[in-house]
Protein backbone atom coordinates (compact mmCIF):
# COMPACT_ATOMS: atom_id res chain seq x y z
CA UNK A 1 0.00 0.00 0.00
CA UNK A 2 1.38 3.30 -0.97
CA UNK A 3 1.95 6.16 1.78
CA UNK A 4 -0.74 7.82 0.12
CA UNK A 5 -3.02 5.55 0.10
CA UNK A 6 -2.86 5.11 4.03
CA UNK A 7 -3.38 8.94 4.08
CA UNK A 8 -6.53 8.68 2.24
CA UNK A 9 -7.78 5.37 4.42
CA UNK A 10 -7.23 7.46 7.59
CA UNK A 11 -8.82 10.46 6.50
CA UNK A 12 -12.06 8.01 5.35
CA UNK A 13 -11.95 7.48 9.66
CA UNK A 14 -12.18 10.25 10.30
CA UNK A 15 -15.99 11.92 11.40
CA UNK A 16 -17.19 14.34 8.86
CA UNK A 17 -17.11 18.33 10.92
CA UNK A 18 -20.74 19.19 12.72
CA UNK A 19 -22.53 22.18 11.53
CA UNK A 20 -25.59 23.48 13.02
CA UNK A 21 -28.57 24.24 11.19
CA UNK A 22 -28.85 28.25 10.79
CA UNK A 23 -31.53 29.77 13.24
CA UNK A 24 -32.35 33.07 11.15
CA UNK A 25 -35.01 34.43 13.69
CA UNK A 26 -33.08 33.88 16.64
CA UNK A 27 -29.66 35.22 15.01
CA UNK A 28 -31.16 38.24 14.20
CA UNK A 29 -32.78 38.78 17.32
CA UNK A 30 -29.72 38.20 19.01
CA UNK A 31 -27.36 40.63 16.49
CA UNK A 32 -30.17 42.96 16.74
CA UNK A 33 -29.09 43.71 20.46
CA UNK A 34 -32.04 42.54 21.57
CA UNK A 35 -31.34 41.22 25.92
CA UNK A 36 -29.87 37.85 25.59
CA UNK A 37 -32.37 36.73 28.07
CA UNK A 38 -35.05 37.88 25.96
CA UNK A 39 -33.69 35.76 23.03
CA UNK A 40 -33.19 32.89 25.39
CA UNK A 41 -37.15 32.94 26.66
CA UNK A 42 -37.91 32.73 22.79
CA UNK A 43 -35.96 30.57 22.03
CA UNK A 44 -34.77 28.56 24.47
CA UNK A 45 -32.82 26.16 22.47
CA UNK A 46 -30.45 28.99 21.30
CA UNK A 47 -27.45 28.26 22.33
CA UNK A 48 -25.63 31.37 21.58
CA UNK A 49 -28.33 33.46 23.58
CA UNK A 50 -27.10 31.45 26.80
CA UNK A 51 -23.51 31.45 25.54
CA UNK A 52 -24.01 35.28 25.59
CA UNK A 53 -26.15 35.35 29.29
CA UNK A 54 -23.25 32.94 31.06
CA UNK A 55 -20.57 35.86 29.27
CA UNK A 56 -22.50 38.65 31.05
CA UNK A 57 -22.76 37.29 34.46
CA UNK A 58 -18.61 36.43 34.19
CA UNK A 59 -17.87 40.08 33.31
CA UNK A 60 -20.44 41.32 36.35
CA UNK A 61 -18.64 38.95 38.46
CA UNK A 62 -21.90 36.13 38.99
CA UNK A 63 -19.90 33.13 38.58
CA UNK A 64 -22.88 29.92 39.78
CA UNK A 65 -25.31 32.35 37.02
CA UNK A 66 -22.94 31.88 34.26
CA UNK A 67 -22.12 28.39 35.17
CA UNK A 68 -25.97 27.79 35.38
CA UNK A 69 -26.72 29.64 31.92
CA UNK A 70 -23.40 28.08 30.51
CA UNK A 71 -24.41 24.68 31.37
CA UNK A 72 -27.83 25.24 29.62
CA UNK A 73 -26.31 26.45 26.51
CA UNK A 74 -23.90 23.57 26.63
CA UNK A 75 -26.79 20.87 27.04
CA UNK A 76 -28.95 22.64 23.99
CA UNK A 77 -26.12 22.26 21.78
CA UNK A 78 -25.46 18.59 22.86
CA UNK A 79 -28.85 18.30 22.13
CA UNK A 80 -28.69 19.98 18.46
CA UNK A 81 -25.24 18.50 17.71
CA UNK A 82 -27.00 14.97 18.52
CA UNK A 83 -29.64 15.48 16.00
CA UNK A 84 -26.81 16.74 13.37
CA UNK A 85 -25.55 13.88 13.78
CA UNK A 86 -22.53 14.13 15.75
CA UNK A 87 -21.08 11.08 17.87
CA UNK A 88 -19.59 12.46 20.48
CA UNK A 89 -16.44 13.02 18.89
CA UNK A 90 -15.38 14.70 15.89
CA UNK A 91 -14.98 18.20 14.53
CA UNK A 92 -17.20 20.90 15.03
CA UNK A 93 -15.78 24.09 13.49
CA UNK A 94 -15.82 27.52 15.02
CA UNK A 95 -15.92 28.86 11.27
CA UNK A 96 -19.26 27.99 11.08
CA UNK A 97 -21.50 30.68 12.76
CA UNK A 98 -24.42 28.27 14.37
CA UNK A 99 -21.68 26.49 15.91
CA UNK A 100 -20.41 29.45 17.95
CA UNK A 101 -23.23 29.17 20.64
CA UNK A 102 -22.34 25.89 21.49
CA UNK A 103 -19.00 26.46 21.66
CA UNK A 104 -18.79 29.92 23.44
CA UNK A 105 -21.33 28.14 26.12
CA UNK A 106 -18.67 25.38 26.63
CA UNK A 107 -15.61 28.13 27.10
CA UNK A 108 -18.31 29.90 29.73
CA UNK A 109 -18.60 26.65 31.75
CA UNK A 110 -14.80 25.82 31.73
CA UNK A 111 -14.46 29.57 32.94
CA UNK A 112 -16.66 29.32 35.54
CA UNK A 113 -15.71 25.96 36.77
CA UNK A 114 -12.78 27.09 37.54
CA UNK A 115 -13.68 30.55 39.06
CA UNK A 116 -15.50 28.21 41.67
CA UNK A 117 -12.84 25.09 41.78
CA UNK A 118 -14.11 22.60 40.06
CA UNK A 119 -11.25 21.77 38.62
CA UNK A 120 -12.21 18.43 36.62
CA UNK A 121 -14.80 20.19 35.23
CA UNK A 122 -12.80 23.00 33.94
CA UNK A 123 -9.80 20.43 32.73
CA UNK A 124 -12.70 18.18 30.53
CA UNK A 125 -14.08 21.81 28.72
CA UNK A 126 -10.98 23.34 28.07
CA UNK A 127 -9.80 19.72 26.43
CA UNK A 128 -13.24 19.05 24.97
CA UNK A 129 -13.05 22.63 23.01
CA UNK A 130 -9.47 22.22 21.72
CA UNK A 131 -11.06 18.31 20.08
CA UNK A 132 -13.55 20.17 18.69
CA UNK A 133 -11.76 22.81 17.27
CA UNK A 134 -8.43 24.61 18.12
CA UNK A 135 -9.58 27.37 16.69
CA UNK A 136 -12.60 27.98 19.13
CA UNK A 137 -10.17 27.14 22.05
CA UNK A 138 -8.28 30.37 20.57
CA UNK A 139 -11.08 32.67 19.50
CA UNK A 140 -12.55 31.86 23.29
CA UNK A 141 -9.14 32.99 25.28
CA UNK A 142 -9.25 29.17 26.08
CA UNK A 143 -5.66 28.44 24.42
CA UNK A 144 -2.23 30.73 22.98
Amino acid sequence: MAHNDVMTHGNLLEPDPTRLPERPEAQAALDSATDPADVAAEYPDFSEAWAALAERALAAGEVVTAYAYARTGYHRGLDQLRKAGWRGSGPVPWSHRPNQGFLRSLAALARAAKRIGETDEWQRCSTFIADCDPEAAKATGLAE
